[in-house]
């Protein structure tokens, strides 16, 4: 039986298509067909205009929504408009080793790549504990500074049940190793015992998993915010593969002061006290409203014994976009509050206001509290966000931000999207999920060999429900009628 097209479509979708193209009433009924299948309740907006601005679809294209991951496209937008030259290598954001008095401190510059793998050959943690133990065969203390930024490791309206994972992990201006913990839960030989588990012992392991004759692998990690404590529960089959998983840290700047006094006395450096963690609290002044949007002037450091030059920032965004990594977005947005600012969010968000009322974006076109989207505050409108594409794609950077982004059908979150159709190699878009949200927005060569520039936002997605195959199968009928 046809499926009945909802009435909001009829009402909602506005179309203007050029003469060469299928007629409107086919191009309505393809594109409001395939929003159609999108799961029962789910919210949808989207508007798709040619090289002219000329709207070719608009649904709801004022509406706000919550854009996940598409937040990332304000992030490295700006980072491209104001942290001038990222091809060149990141001077001002490696890490520095020096001493005070008895002590070691490690200080982060919000560099995210900075590596304490076994293999690192490019901004290693190594090259650093190598010159202390040059320098130096006793210390004290070893600090991690990170108070080149406040310590803000969490943004607001990011829920907290995501802390202990990846995508929640702590933001801190010493970030090491993606500020992740690598674990495998490996089952045991006998039914009923517990699992073997592997995993740093920076969190202590209270294992109450067990080995089961069979079914499907079902093991959960539990760990409340700022304990060191990590509980694992569930079930795991006797001949089942290992499950492995990466697991945040809250406080990376004490991670990595602990694990370079791990470097430093595998170097035969006596390190006598604790490996410890130099926060600058958050205060007033980290706000620019309330400074009055006065720049800060920022005091020197102190002399460092080594210091890191990590690979251009361009690298680390075409990182961020193509596989939507939270962590390294957060990071951008506070070195981008760092221009002028003292590197707090409130910075940063300034100067993406900034950066969207210099493009011409409505003001009443968003709300972002983030940088990586993880916050469920923030909302775009599908208009908001072309306006900004638009407006990138006529900045002398705009071609090389262009190729941060996912390509359909080939690489990133897109790898396996569009492969097949009309769009794969043809659609260069960041994606974005989150609870009940999905999202898609930049460019597509349509048929015509047009390129046009869209953003798809779906919100309110039912639980276990994906509008993505809806998302899809409405570009695909754009790019077939224009």
């Amino acid at each position: 039986m046809k499926r009945a097209l909802p009435l909001c479509f009829a009402l909602c979708l506005v179309l203007a298509v050029p003469a060469a193209a299928q007629a409107p009433e086919a191009v309505d009924a393809r594109v409001a067909a395939a929003l159609a299948t999108a799961p029962a309740g789910t919210r949808i907006g989207l508007l798709v205009v040619d090289a002219d601005g000329r709207e070719l679809v608009a649904v709801r294209p004022d509406d706000r929504f919550v854009p996940a991951s598409n937040t990332k496209i304000f992030t490295t937008a700006t980072a491209f408009a104001m942290l001038g030259d990222l091809t060149r290598p990141d001077i001002e954001g490696g890490a520095s080793v020096r001493i005070e008095g008895r002590d070691v401190v490690l200080a982060g510059h919000g560099d995210a790549r900075l590596s304490s793998a076994a293999g690192c050959t490019v901004d290693c943690l190594a090259t650093l504990a190598d010159a202390v133990a040059a320098k130096t065969r006793v210390v004290r203390d070893v600090i991690g500074d990170d108070s080149w930024f406040p310590d803000l490791r969490w943004s607001p309206g990011m829920s907290w049940n995501t802390i202990q994972t990846r995508s929640g992990t702590g933001v801190s201006a010493l970030t090491l190793d993606d500020n992740e913990l690598p674990i495998t839960v490996t089952p045991a030989a006998t039914l009923g015992a517990a699992p073997r588990v592997t995993a740093s012992p920076y969190y202590t392991v209270e294992n109450a998993a067990i080995t089961v004759a069979g079914g499907a692998t079902a093991i959960g990690f539990e760990r409340a915010p700022n304990r060191p404590v990590l509980r694992i529960t569930g079930t795991i089959a006797r001949g089942a593969a290992p499950l492995r998983d990466r697991l945040g840290i809250d406080d990376p700047a004490e991670y990595a002061a602990w694990t370079f006094r791990a470097l430093l006395r595998a170097r035969g450096v006596t390190v006598s006290g604790h490996a410890t963690a130099r926060h600058r609290p958050p205060s007033p002044g980290d706000d620019p409203a309330r400074r009055g949007g006065a720049a800060i002037a920022h005091p020197p450091e102190p002399p460092a014994l080594a210091r890191l030059v990590p690979p251009p920032l361009a690298e680390d965004v075409r990182i961020t976009n193509k596989t939507s990594q939270n962590l390294h977005a957060e990071l951008l947005l506070r070195r981008i509050g760092r221009v002028r600012g003292g590197g707090a969010i409130a910075d940063g968000q300034a100067a993406v206001r900034g950066m969207l009322a210099e493009a011409g974006v409505a003001r009443a076109a968003f709300d972002l509290y983030d940088g990586s989207g993880m916050s469920t505050y923030n909302r775009v409108s599908p208009r908001g966000m072309v306006a900004l594409l638009r407006w990138i794609s006529g900045q002398r950077w705009g071609a090389a931000w262009r190729e941060t982004l996912p390509v359909g059908g080939a690489d990133g979150t897109l790898a396996r999207r569009f492969a097949g159709t009309p769009l794969d190699h043809r659609l260069f878009a960041k994606t974005g999920s989150l609870n009940a949200t999905s999202a898609l927005s930049g460019w597509l060569i349509a048929r015509s060999g047009r390129t046009l520039t869209f953003a798809l936002f779906a919100n309110d997605i039912p639980e276990g429900a994906s509008a993505t195959p809806a998302i899809d199968a409405a570009l695909e009928a754009v790019a077939a009628a224009n």
